[in-house]
């Protein structure tokens, strides 16, 4: 399986690449079609572009096996006068676990297990509230609200959660630098199952390169508030490659990154690795 997964992710970058390369040389350079703007609105997470983001994660080096994801994320923002109300949303569509891994932002609180086990994970809804006219110094803030939406307990933490979540990002003219903060406590759900108190922190980093290549490090770092203190933070390091392009009409925003996890519970994995293939819908 992850060897299916890292030629998934090539075939379709490589594939991405050659058709803007032949969308490329019948049109002008995304620098003068504003695809300078265009990856602004990408870097930005609170931005009012509409998107729609798959994501495919593979967590390897865990002692009980290794664990994948894949996530669809969509992102819908409304203008309401002078604020941006951005929905976005994490949606585990298909989820596949060995045993019990801890320290994912996907599973919070998931359940033991002697075998593999696949399908949806627990869904997660949070809006942002930010200004429209946001220059310099942009920011968003709003709830947060994960639902007990996964179909084996290994996968989900079968609580409702909810909880703040914010996030501030500066865009001078070289790329993106900020971060997002989530942290979620449980209030309903399976009494039988543990409590979540999870914090997600998630700084990021674009450094915007020619012909719409761009370098990035968006760490996930989470804490879980319930487990001993020395397995309480995931914090990994790492980082990756970015590119827009066009598939015909269609933009296309397409990374792939790495990580390595130099704080981990015990449970935890020891490396991921990312590929996003994103559609982008700017007004």
């Amino acid at each position: 399986m992850r060897f299916t997964f890292i030629v998934i992710a090539a075939l379709i970058a490589v594939s991405g690449d050659q058709a803007f390369a032949l969308d490329e040389a019948k049109k002008p350079s995304t620098q003068t079609q504003g695809g300078d703007d265009l990856r602004a609105k990408v870097q930005n997470p609170v931005s009012s572009m509409y998107s729609l983001p798959l994501k495919f994660t593979a967590d390897f080096g865990a002692p009980n096996g290794s664990a994948y994801f894949f996530n669809v994320n969509p992102v819908i923002p409304v203008t309401v006068g002078d604020w941006n109300l951005i929905s976005r949303a994490l949606i585990p569509a298909l989820v596949s676990v060995d045993g019990f891994i801890a320290g994912t932002p996907q599973i919070p609180a998931g359940e033991p297990s002697d075998e593999r086990k696949t399908g949806l994970g627990d869904i997660n809804y949070s809006l942002f509230v930010s200004p429209a006219d946001a220059k310099g110094f942009i920011w968003g803030l709003g709830p947060s609200l994960t639902f007990p939406t996964a179909t084996e307990d290994q996968l989900g933490s079968g609580k409702w959660s909810a909880g703040p979540t914010g996030v501030i990002l500066v865009q001078p003219g070289w790329g993106t630098y900020g971060g997002l903060v989530r942290q979620l406590w449980s209030f309903a759900g399976d009494g039988n199952r543990a409590s979540v108190n999870q914090m997600l922190i998630e700084p990021f980093v674009n450094y915007n390169l020619a012909g719409g290549w761009y370098l990035i490090t968006d760490m996930i770092l989470t804490a879980n508030w319930n487990a001993d203190s020395g397995q309480r933070w995931t914090i990994p390091l790492g980082g990756g490659v970015g590119k827009l392009f066009k598939i015909g009409n269609q933009p296309i925003n397409s990374r792939i990154e790495a990580y390595y996890n130099v704080e981990k519970p015990d449970a935890g994995p020891d490396w991921q690795m990312v590929f996003t293939f994103q559609f982008l819908f700017p007004k």
